[in-house]
């Protein structure tokens, strides 16, 4: 490995809160994103909406992200975020930045006309990006929007969106090289990532970010390579493997059985930790059936982790007990 790359986990709901974001840090992942937090729940005031926001000790710089399509209220929500203005608020940290959601494809998201129903109007979309960078620059944060190649095969405007996102001071594209109708499907087209660099090429404080399908320190070479990208993202590739982001310091990802196993317990005592055990047992679920995908007896070892109540039982069915 010749060179080390600027590699970041990217946000995804369930997954990306201050356990997992930490772990990635520490095995090298430059920064991370939050799950995304709604706007339109944090200027109500909503306490399990404020929870999402929470920064940990021991993270890498976290961008915080927030959806929805309305320009005051996603400015008022950044407001909130970046001045520690909300009940509930928990940072060990400053939040690097904020970064808006104008990628996620889920129905029940884009049904609202957030997420990736913003590339639909995109006027409307750099009106909420220049409210919410007025309210950045007020806090020396960054701010950075994540999008897709756009709504469908006919409608492919990410580079069109990212040019007027720079003009209003947005300083960080991260675009992943689906349409939002591809969901996570085949037919990732990295073409669109070069595209947006070459659209932004006049904004030298701008950096792009390429995702989709990096899911080793090769494929981010090619992403790189292919694209002109500056940075890269890593999403569901990192999902029960964290020790992917070594790979982008030039270090081994290698890990034995026993790491791994050691991995999802402290995942999964961590997250108890935050969110008490009926909660956290129950969030791990999911996230433990990652790490021990492909394993020897891993179904046998999902069927226990499904039952478990306790801590200690999740933590035995782990470990084979």
């Amino acid at each position: 490995m010749d060179e080390k790359i600027t590699a970041a986990l990217a946000p995804m709901a369930g997954f990306t809160d201050v356990v997992f974001r930490r772990i990635c840090g520490e095995m090298g992942a430059d920064y991370t994103i939050s799950e995304m937090i709604s706007s339109v729940a944090m200027c109500m005031k909503d306490e399990k909406t404020a929870a999402l926001a929470a920064i940990g000790e021991g993270e890498a710089p976290c961008f915080l992200q927030i959806f929805g399509h309305d320009p005051v209220m996603m400015a008022r929500s950044a407001e909130m975020l970046l001045s520690r203005n909300f009940k509930g608020c928990r940072y060990a940290a400053q939040p690097r930045g904020i970064d808006i959601n104008m990628g996620c494809p889920v129905r029940k998201v884009t049904s609202n006309g957030d997420g990736s129903a913003m590339m639909r109007n995109i006027e409307n979309a750099v009106n909420v990006a220049a409210r919410v960078a007025e309210v950045c620059a007020g806090y020396g944060a960054e701010l950075s929007v994540k999008m897709r190649a756009g709504w469908d095969s006919d409608s492919v405007n990410a580079p069109e969106l990212a040019y007027a996102l720079a003009s209003v001071g947005v300083r960080r594209l991260i675009c992943h090289c689906r349409t939002k109708e591809q969901l996570y499907g085949p037919g990732a087209d990295p073409a669109v990532i070069k595209a947006v660099v070459d659209a932004v090429r006049e904004f030298d404080e701008c950096v792009v970010v390429g995702n989709g399908d990096i899911a080793s320190y090769a494929d981010g070479v090619r992403m790189m390579e292919t694209t002109g990208c500056h940075e890269v993202m890593i999403g569901r590739a990192a999902l029960g493997n964290p020790w992917l982001f070594r790979e982008f310091k030039g270090e081994s990802a290698e890990k034995s059985l026993d790491e791994i196993i050691d991995m999802a317990c402290r995942m999964v005592r961590e997250v108890v930790a935050e969110k008490g055990e009926h909660c956290g047992i129950r969030e791990s679920r999911g996230r433990a059936a990652h790490f021990i995908r492909g394993i020897p007896g891993s179904a046998k070892i999902r069927d226990r982790l499904n039952h478990a109540l306790t801590l200690r039982e999740f933590e035995s069915a782990l470990r084979g007990g």
